[in-house]
């Protein structure tokens, strides 16, 4: 009998595959009736960094904005949602997202010097985060500002942020967004304001948050070097869409869209010959008004044909994880 219920045993099932740290699923984002971001699916593990690159108004910031929920009143989300660990946050209130923000994802902003309240000591914005108070407060801020490389953080606590450079306000917004140690930080253009040696600094900083405290960073950019550098997987938009996604390296090596190629042949090297002339994209984006039915690249692109002017190519996977929203996606050079 035993042995009958031996052979008759069903295997033990695998455990389920954890849900990503943040995932956000055919989002859809309109200002008066114009679909401004249409259709964006993207995702990013615990310790995993996610560039997501384009140019200025490709909806990248708005994007950013809609996962932490906090869209400007014009801006209205159709469809789609924002998935925090598995759990649905697109539903919840503004008073439940205040317990989400600050202490499960928190945002670093362009311009930290506006960001920062002038009138408020650092100790003070960073403990605020902390939800502690008193000392316990004070040594939780000091630990953090240590972490994010702050020099002599016993006096900057007490100082205020006109009193330090954009480089030291930077990193005083980083130890806010991660001083609950959130699931999610969201960085949107976080190096623009700063010299390029202080950008490598946050770079670096950013690099090592995530590898060793396995935070997932969404990286808002429109730098390619700064991708290159620092993200292990890339989302390239233009025009409201992602137009290719993928690992970094992969990406890079092989593009597999006339967009993302074109960008890349852009990047000045420093192989290029004295005063040679940079590649450019020809053209210019089209405004939401003048979004075509088909591929939205279509009006700049060398490859376009009719099929690509006349129908939206959707995600298609060329292996690897690596996706093109391109018809002639194989032809890409």
């Amino acid at each position: 009998m035993s042995g009958t219920a031996s052979s008759l045993a069903m295997p033990a099932a695998a455990p389920a595959a954890s849900p990503p740290a943040l995932a956000v699923r055919d989002l859809s984002l309109s200002i008066n009736g114009i679909e401004m971001v249409d259709g964006i699916d993207v995702s990013v593990g615990a310790g995993e960094v996610l560039a997501i690159v384009g140019e200025s108004g490709c909806g990248k910031s708005l994007t950013a904005q809609a996962i932490m929920r906090l869209l400007p009143r014009a801006v209205r989300q159709g469809r789609g949602r924002i998935e925090l660990a598995g759990e649905n946050i697109s539903t919840l209130s503004e008073r439940q997202m205040r317990r989400v923000r600050g202490r499960r994802m928190s945002m670093i902003f362009q311009e930290p010097q506006a960001a920062l309240d002038p009138l408020s000591t650092v100790g003070a914005q960073v403990a605020e985060a902390t939800g502690l108070r008193g000392r316990a407060a004070r040594d939780a801020v000091l630990r953090m500002l240590t972490e994010v490389g702050i020099s002599d953080p016993a006096r900057r606590i007490d100082q205020y942020p006109f009193e330090l450079s954009g480089g030291m306000c930077q990193r005083v917004m980083i130890a806010t967004a991660l001083v609950a140690r959130p699931l999610v930080l969201v960085a949107d253009e976080p190096t623009t304001a700063l010299d390029v040696t202080i950008q490598a600094q946050i770079l670096d900083l950013l690099r090592n948050l995530a590898a060793e405290r396995g935070t997932a960073i969404v990286l808002i950019t429109h730098d390619m070097g700064v991708v290159a550098d620092v993200a292990d997987r890339v989302a390239v938009m233009y025009a409201g869409r992602i137009a290719e996604s993928g690992p970094t390296g992969e990406l890079f090596r092989a593009p597999r869209h006339p967009y993302t190629a074109l960008l890349l042949a852009a990047l000045p090297r420093l192989d290029d010959a004295p005063k040679s002339r940079l590649a450019v994209i020809e053209g210019r984006v089209p405004t939401p008004a003048e979004f075509p039915p088909g591929c939205r690249f279509s009006s700049r692109c060398p490859l376009a044909d009719d099929h690509c002017r006349a129908v939206q190519p959707p995600l298609r996977d060329m292996g690897a994880g690596h996706l093109s929203a391109c018809w002639h996606a194989e032809e890409v050079r």
